[in-house]
């Protein structure tokens, strides 16, 4: 504790009183005299006078103020002022307490003994923020580190879909893959099958984040264009070409997979497809997926499917196939449902039907555009530049068999 007072006797007589009561003192004899002791050693508590010359307990309390920025000290003005005026001018410099003179000693005690309880509590906010500050600190790196980890995972879900856009001698083929976060549980891709046929699903696992991400690198590698033996969809012949199998067959291979082998609560929708490079016949299975929508040539839309379970739900669930057949000028368009479901900006969903008219306002864009103008229309019907969901879809362009060849 410090006491500050211009008269010696004063001084002594509060020291020897707060000696009493376990505390260290210092005492000085004026402002100027206190505040150099307070820049080699800040007390927790100052008991000063009001009335001094040169510098004044008011002037001394805000000097020492500007001092205590870090480490709070307690400070009890002594005074004989007792009017609301010198009262309110001595809370503005800074002041805590006051104790009016003749300074009684038990009234002393009482407001130094609330000092402390104050100062306890101050060092206890203080230890706490520290704490919080540490622990904020320490988020931020597991954040900065997590969001960098996230951002590599993003890279290598992106480059699972190694080609975006690839031409046959029938058609072109287009990718897109846009996921709401750094990675989603989305998939597309396509893998050659046996001789002039194609290969193409679309993924959609439940949930988002980083299990669903992993999730659909499992399944790429049950479906990978780059392993035929180890691709469920395929089957190895004596002459050692590979066969497509019925996808429905497909569909319930990978569903016994996943409850059998793949210990995980995700599951996922849908779609596979077997397209004739050169008659254009295509026949599909769907497992939950949203339907496949084929425009025609004169800009007429289809979208049919018989829906069927998600994959992973239920055991010793069968699957349907069904077939369509494009022709020179059709084109096929798989999409996941954060299309179709994707709220606009008055809440609404777009739907199938949002999605045909969005459909035939794009007959004649293609390729990669197409979809880079689908999520412009997107982002304009949301109202916003993200969406809730991932989006991802594939679009197959039919342009005929050369009959040259």
């Amino acid at each position: 504790m410090l006491i500050v007072d211009d008269s010696r006797l004063q001084r002594k007589i509060l020291s020897s009183s707060v000696k009493r009561w376990g505390f260290e003192v210092f005492e000085a004899g004026s402002g100027e005299e206190a505040l150099k002791i307070c820049e080699d050693v800040l007390p927790d508590l100052v008991l000063s006078d009001w009335m001094m010359p040169g510098m004044t307990g008011l002037e001394f309390c805000a000097s020492f103020r500007e001092l205590s920025q870090d480490q709070y000290g307690y400070f009890i003005l002594l005074t004989s002022k007792s009017e609301k005026a010198e009262v309110a001018m001595g809370l503005e410099a800074g002041a805590d307490d006051f104790v009016t003179k003749p300074v009684d000693a038990n009234e002393l005690r009482a407001r130094i003994a609330a000092g402390e309880r104050i100062l306890q509590m101050q060092r206890e906010l203080t230890e706490k923020n520290r704490l919080i500050t540490d622990t904020l600190d320490e988020l931020q790196r597991l954040y900065d580190s997590l969001d960098s980890d996230l951002l590599e995972a993003k890279k290598l879900q992106q480059s699972l879909v190694r080609e975006r856009h690839k031409s046959f001698d029938s058609g072109d083929l287009s990718l897109m893959l846009k996921s709401s976060g750094h990675v989603g549980g989305d998939l597309v891709g396509f893998f050659p099958a046996q001789a002039g046929h194609l290969g193409l699903f679309s993924i959609d696992v439940s949930g988002h984040g980083i299990s669903s991400a992993l999730m659909t690198a499992r399944l790429a590698g049950y479906l990978s264009a780059a392993a035929p033996d180890q691709n469920v969809a395929l089957q190895r012949c004596p002459d050692g070409s590979y066969a497509f199998l019925p996808p429905e067959e497909v569909i319930e291979t990978l569903n016994d997979l996943v409850l059998d082998e793949m210990e995980t609560e995700h599951y996922f929708t849908l779609l596979l497809a077997d397209v004739d490079l050169t008659t254009g016949h295509v026949r599909m299975a769907q497992a939950g997926h949203p339907h496949p929508a084929v425009q025609r040539a004169d800009g007429a839309i289809e979208q049919y499917g018989p829906g069927g379970f998600p994959v992973g739900l239920m055991s010793g669930i069968s699957f349907t196939q069904f077939e369509t057949q494009l022709h020179p000028g059709d084109r096929l368009l798989l999409l996941s449902d954060g299309v179709t479901e994707c709220p606009g900006v008055d809440g609404d969903m777009l739907e199938e039907a949002g999605l045909a008219d969005l459909m035939q306002d794009l007959a004649q864009v293609s390729g990669p555009a197409f979809f880079e103008a689908l999520i412009w229309r997107l982002t304009e019907f949301a109202g916003e530049t993200t969406f809730p969901d991932d989006v991802s879809g594939v679009l197959f362009e039919y342009h005929g068999a050369d009959q040259s060849k």
